[in-house]
């Protein structure tokens, strides 16, 4: 047997430790679709794949369509380190309490002013927070999109239309408080028995983005779609922060870079399925109403007291943000 030096071992173990970090992995995992023509997270996902293993020797693996788990498993995963990135949205509020003010009703009038915002200032701040309160570092913003209401009795262009009605809304304080303030039944239902609740009546309408409410046939239930856009939804890109700062500097730059295009495709292809997805409502014989900016403040005046009296109280010194969100946006809109 031939025998070699400690010096020698010792160098071929640094060598081998060089080339494992060399071909680290990473796993990047969501619960959206694979489908990357349609699927905001999904593509998402390959465009971050693409432009990491095209600058540096890292590989990304994904893991799309919820295959290691909800939300909640996905940013647990992250924290333990068994998942490298996950890209998730509502339940990340779960895990960094400040993190739902972005859900306040009618706080965004539009994307792109939603996206200066998450961007700027305020989004820094809420990622340097939330990294504070969870070990997940936020690499970049997308977007779930905005909700929107639908029902099957009248038109809603304002929140006196939605006297009497009951809507199947998540089983989430913020959005209860939300449609009791628009002077609506507000109705707790489980996801798979919505269709049979919508078709048979037990509720009058729901709330969900423009690409759900396509996708699972809802126009056959619901003759009317308001654009009203009450909660924009945030994707946040998590990467687990002990593993962020193991990499080198080229590949910290280069995951930021690339979630960053990650984000940004991921709204696209949102804005795009939203655009085709009032298109095909449309063509499905949906009514379609969009509020005027006095009827949208209406709507604004009778949600909002309610979910930021329900804030305050939960997040407690945490209920700054709230006043730090208002503030933002409010200077994006004087710019």
């Amino acid at each position: 047997m031939t025998r070699i030096s400690a010096q020698a071992a010792v160098a071929a173990i640094a060598l081998t430790a060089v080339a494992s970090a060399s071909a680290q992995t990473l796993r990047f995992a969501h619960v959206d679709p694979a489908d990357w023509t349609s699927s905001k997270k999904g593509a998402a996902s390959l465009v971050f794949k693409n432009l990491v293993e095209a600058e540096t020797d890292l590989t990304v693996e994904l893991y799309p369509a919820g295959s290691l788990g909800g939300e909640t498993e996905l940013i647990e995963g992250a924290q333990d380190g068994s998942i490298s990135i996950a890209m998730v949205s509502g339940a990340y509020a779960n895990f960094c309490p400040a993190a739902s003010v972005t859900d306040i009703p009618y706080t965004f009038p539009n994307a792109p002013l939603a996206w200066e915002v998450m961007d700027g200032e305020f989004g820094t701040a809420l990622a340097a927070h939330c990294l504070e309160e969870t070990g997940l570092r936020t690499l970049a913003y997308g977007e779930t999109g905005f909700r929107n209401f639908t029902n099957s009795v009248r038109p809603i262009a304002e929140p006196a239309d939605m006297s009497g009605l009951k809507f199947r809304v998540q089983t989430i304080p913020l959005y209860l408080e939300m449609v009791r303030g628009l002077g609506a039944e507000p109705q707790g239902i489980a996801w798979g028995e919505v269709p049979t609740a919508l078709a048979t009546g037990v509720v009058d309408g729901q709330e969900n983005p423009i690409s759900v409410i396509y996708a699972n046939n809802f126009f056959e239930f619901q003759k009317y779609l308001t654009l009203d856009r009450h909660v924009y939804g945030v994707d946040h890109i998590l990467i687990n922060e002990e593993l962020f700062q193991s990499l080198s500097a080229e590949e910290r730059a280069a995951v930021q870079r690339a979630a960053i295009v990650a984000g940004t495709t991921g709204r696209a292809i949102q804005q795009f399925g939203s655009a085709e997805g009032i298109a095909k409502l449309a063509a499905e014989g949906m009514t379609i109403t969009q509020p005027s900016a006095a009827q949208m403040e209406k709507f604004r005046a009778a949600a909002q007291p309610a979910v930021q009296a329900y804030l305050r109280e939960q997040l407690g010194s945490d209920a700054v943000w709230i006043d730090r969100l208002a503030d933002a946006v409010d200077a994006a809109q004087a710019n």
